[in-house]
Order: structure tokens, then C-alpha cells, then sequence
């Protein structure tokens, strides 16, 4: 059955390719492909008739393709923008040692997105401090704190989610967990309840970013009964808590994290979110949740087209990390951000982390400019092949001291018992019998401060510089090359999430379009970074939440 296309106004449709390109950048209007004179042309107003009605006008023309409009809100699932109080399903994940800082996540936040500040790395205090200025500015806007797996500190990790829970910091973004752990289990289940109608209510929300199928199983279900009966015997929830727990799942959103900064398994996004999908359906069949758990994706998002994959894959939402650390307001020093604006993709290496040194755990980094990965790799090699650093041969010991301590071994260490005397008395009293014990902590210690040093800029210090980052920087820097946002200083992070996510949705309409045989050059469709106003003048609704 033919449909007609038949203009309501003077409007003359358009057979150049600017056109085509213009059209698909008004997002918020329809696209009209239409046969005119043997050739392709192109319109956004008008009205269809289908040619079983009356017969068509003079000026109606046969229509060959349409899409409608795709505002930057509609991308993403609709469930988890109105749990978490989103206008757009963009996420700021949380870099630790608050480089995903108060400026970050605020800016985030007043845009309609969220943003998880980076909390781990940092004292109670400074976390404390963090929430005060978030709840102070920014009481009305959605964001988040980190949570981080600790496994070697798990006192601090309780001590983390008892502070998130007595300041009534209700949305956690959970990483780098091995496994479940009571701190977790009791953040999430404290205070849920139900409603007259049988709904039952989980005040704190927990979105985990997972890469492996095994923990992000233990995400989509309830929370392990082992970890409800050490609360419950602890008197920290009730029995009616722990009940209802055991309806709801541990997670109320899950972030598939691929090949990114930091912790990471260089998993590929093309694999994982599918697979994660296919979990999560399985689970809700399995466990009747009342509720569907939204799957995301992080990891390698940092271009249109990267964003436009993730949303034509069933992403419920896009998590971006490493481009925000290049951007103004990431709590990183400027040198750190004129690094990664010289980026390329290969300039990435995994080198051993801190908080999991001893078992063997890595995380991916910035390997230009810096000598951080080799000199990690090398602590790491001489702690497994030694047992105490006095073993270690003189050149090597040599080298450890004059070059990454700056100091002797015995004055490391006691820098760092007194860190420890604060946080676990009990690794002094082990390191004391325990030798390796002690090199483990001296080296995670010198580990530690390599990214601190990069965040607060210690000039003596760069060649040790520990900047977490993915591949996706040098995809952004190479999207970027030439244009106003190569520059570190013009990046912030709503124009470069503004930019990610109006490419994306221009592209997704460019492909509906071929879909429907509307043959466009490879170049329609793509456009170069531009500045908020200018994406404003495309999409008024976004322009006027800004």
C-alpha cells in the first residue's frame, strides 16, 4: 500500500546531502525521505496519506522512509531514569581518590544526569566531608557515592556504608567486588519495607558495575542468606528485614563494565552486555522480582558511535569514566589532564593495583609519560619471589629505595604503621611476624600515593604517576582532534556528555534510515563535537534544562 507524503506549508523538500544532514540533526522533529523527480528528497514537515484514502493532493509526492523524532531523554530505559530521578540515562562513574569530584557530580546532577562521586581512596573524614557539600549545594539533584570492595581493609569498608547509611546517602555505585560482603548486604537491606499494596521499598539503591558473569549472578539475586543471619545475630536488622530481603535482588541496576580505567577485566562490550542481558532475563524468570533491573554499559564510552552501540545493544543507560577525568572538574591536577588530551588508545597498560596487591589483582592505566606500570610490575615480581625485602639482592633493594621510596625501607615502614595505626592495628601486629607481610604493605604503601601524587600534581613526582584510564581516552582524543574540545581546558563534563549523547541519537536516525533503503553517504549522520548552545539550537527541550 503506498503512503504519500503532502506538505502543510510552502516547504520545498531538499535532495542535497546538507540537507539530509540538517534534517537528521533536528532531533526532535520527523524525517521525511519522499521520491521527487526520479531522485531522493528530504523533509521534516508534512502530512502522510495512505492510498487507500481519498486520493492524494497535486503536490503529494510517494514517501519512501520516515523516522520520528528521538529527543536525547527518550535514549535509555525509561524504568531506570525515573528510579534514580533521570532526565537522561548518563552516568558519571565514580573515579576514586574523588577525581569524579563535588564540581563533577553537582554539574552532573543540574544537567539531569548522575553522577557517583569517587570515594574510594579517601579517608571517612574526607568522604564525610564530601557529602556535606553535595547535601548542602545540591540537595534537589540525583547523585551518588562509591562503594568499593575492600577486602584487605573490610573494617573500613563497614565503616563506609554505616556513614553512607546515618547520613542517608541513598544511591551507591558498588565496584571492583570479588564477591557479596555483609557491609554491602547491610547497606542495601537496611530500612526496606513494604507498602500497604505489597511493594516492598529498598531506600537505598545500589547500582553495581560488574565484568564478571559469576559476581554479577550474585548481584541479579537476594542477598545470601549467610550474609542476613550475621546481621540479623548482630542486632543491625530485624527479622522483617531480613524476610523481605529475600524478595528483592541485591541490585536495582547493573553496569556491564568492558575494556575501561581502573578495575577492569578488558572484557568486550560486544560480548558482555549481551551476556549480561541474558543473565539478568534469567534471573528475573527465576526470582519473580516485582521490578525489571535495568542493565547498562561502561567501558570504551566515549563517542557517538560508541554510545549509539551501546543504546542499539539494549543498554538501559551509558557509563562514562576516563573522558571525565580529562574534563575541568575532575579533582585531577592539571598536568594529569593535559596527559590524557595526548592519549591514544594504545597508551594504556595494566599494572598491579594497591588495594589488592597481593592478590595479584591489576588495574589499567596511562602508560605515556609515566614509568608507574613498570616500576608496579617490578615491586610485584620481587614480593612473590621474596620473603622478606632483606632477601631481595642489593641492586634491587638499591633501586627500591633511592627510586620509588626515596628513603630507606625502615623509614617506609614506619610511615607506614602509623597509617595503619589509625585504620588496622592488627596488620602491624601481623606484618611484625610476618616479613612479607610487611614488604607487601611497604609496596602497597608507595602504590598508594602514586595517585595521589597525580591528583594533587607533586612536580617531582610525575614519572610515578599512577592516572587510571581506559583505551577510551585516545577514542575521544581521536574524535576530537581538531575541534574545540581537543583542548583540556574547554572540556567539561556535560558538554562532553551533551555531545556523546546528541551524536548518538543523530546517528541512530542516519542508520534508521538506511535500514529503510535511503541510501546516505557513510559521512551523513556524523558530526564533530560541538558546543552546548549549538546542540540547543537542535534540540530546544535540552537547551532548556540547561
Amino acid at each position: 500500500m503506498a503512503i504519500y507524503w503532502q506538505p502543510i506549508d510552502d516547504q520545498i523538500p531538499a535532495s542535497d546531502r546538507a540537507a539530509f544532514q540538517e534534517a537528521l540533526q533536528h532531533i526532535e522533529q520527523p524525517v521525511y525521505v519522499i521520491a521527487q523527480g526520479g531522485r531522493q528528497a528530504v523533509a521534516q514537515r508534512g502530512t502522510l496519506r495512505s492510498g487507500c484514502q481519498a486520493a492524494p493532493g497535486e503536490d503529494a509526492l510517494p514517501l519512501l522512509a520516515q523516522v520520528p523524532p528521538l529527543p536525547l531523554g527518550n535514549l535509555g530505559d525509561a524504568g531506570f531514569k525515573k528510579a534514580f530521578g533521570l532526565r537522561y540515562a548518563y552516568v558519571c562513574g565514580a573515579m576514586a581518590n574523588g577525581i569524579t569530584s563535588v564540581e563533577m557530580v553537582t554539574a552532573a546532577g543540574q544537567a539531569g544526569m548522575i553522577g557517583f562521586f569517587g570515594a574510594a581512596g579517601l579517608s571517612p573524614h574526607e568522604v564525610e566531608s564530601a557529602i556535606d557539600r553535595l547535601q548542602a549545594v545540591s540537595p534537589a539533584i540525583p547523585f551518588g557515592f562509591n562503594l568499593i570492595h575492600s577486602p584487605n581493609d573490610m573494617a573500613l569498608e563497614r565503616t563506609i556504608a554505616e556513614l553512607y547509611l546515618r547520613r542517608r546517602v541513598t544511591r551507591v555505585s558498588a565496584s571492583a567486588y570479588l564477591d557479596l560482603t555483609p557491609p554491602l548486604v547491610y547497606y542495601r537491606v537496611k530500612g526496606i519495607h513494604a507498602r500497604p499494596d505489597g511493594t516492598i521499598v529498598c531506600p537505598n539503591k545500589v547500582v553495581a558495575k560488574v565484568s564478571r558473569m559469576e559476581v554479577v549472578r550474585r548481584f541479579l539475586a537476594p542477598p545470601p542468606e549467610k550474609h542476613l543471619s550475621i546481621l540479623v545475630n548482630e542486632g543491625v536488622i530485624s527479622d522483617a528485614e531480613a524476610a523481605l530481603a529475600r524478595q528483592v535482588p541485591m541490585a536495582d541496576a547493573v553496569t556491564a563494565e568492558a575494556d575501561s580505567g581502573g578495575h577492569t577485566d578488558n572484557r568486550p562490550a560486544l560480548a558482555l552486555l549481551p551476556t549480561f542481558l541474558a543473565l539478568r532475563d534469567a534471573a528475573m524468570a527465576r526470582h519473580g522480582f516485582q521490578r525489571p533491573i535495568p542493565v547498562g554499559l561502561g567501558g570504551g564510552i566515549a563517542t557517538p558511535d560508541a554510545a549509539a552501540a551501546a543504546f542499539a545493544m539494549g543498554a538501559a543507560y551509558i557509563l562514562t569514566g576516563s573522558v571525565n577525568q580529562a574534563c575541568r572538574e575532575a579533582g585531577t591536577c592539571a598536568a594529569v589532564r593535559r596527559m590524557l588530551a595526548e592519549a591514544e588508545q594504545a597508551d594504556v597498560i595494566m599494572a598491579p593495583a594497591a588495594d589488592m596487591f597481593e592478590m595479584g589483582v591489576k588495574v589499567q592505566v596511562l602508560k605515556r609519560g609515566t614509568m608507574f606500570a613498570m616500576r608496579a610490575a617490578k615491586l610485584y615480581d620481587l614480593y612473590n619471589r621474596y620473603a622478606a625485602f632483606e632477601e631481595l639482592p642489593p641492586a634491587d633493594r638499591q633501586f627500591v629505595e633511592t627510586q620509588l621510596l626515596r628513603g630507606s625501607y625502615a623509614a617506609a615502614w614506619e610511615q607506614t604503621k602509623t597509617f595503619f595505626q589509625e585504620r588496622d592495628p592488627a596488620q602491624i601486629d601481623r606484618a611484625r611476624k610476618d616479613p612479607k607481610h610487611m614488604m607487601a604493605l611497604v609496596f602497597r604503601s608507595y602504590l598508594g600515593q602514586t595517585s595521589r601524587w597525580a591528583v594533587r600534581g607533586a612536580a617531582d613526582r610525575q614519572i610515578d604517576y599512577q592516572i587510571w584510564c581506559g583505551p577510551a581516552m585516545g577514542a575521544f582524543n581521536a574524535w576530537t582532534q581538531g575541534s574545540f574540545l581537543a583542548k583540556p581546558e574547554n572540556r567539561d563534563v556535560v558538554t562532553v556528555a551533551g555531545n556523546l549523547l546528541y551524536g548518538a541519537a543523530v546517528l541512530t536516525r542516519s542508520q534508521q534510515l538506511r535500514y529503510q533503503g535511503v541510501d546516505l553517504p557513510a559521512h551523513v549522520g556524523r558530526i564533530p563535537p560541538m558546543a552546548l548552545s549549538q546542540i540547543g539550537a537542535y534540540c530546544p527541550a535540552f537547551a532548556a534544562r540547561q
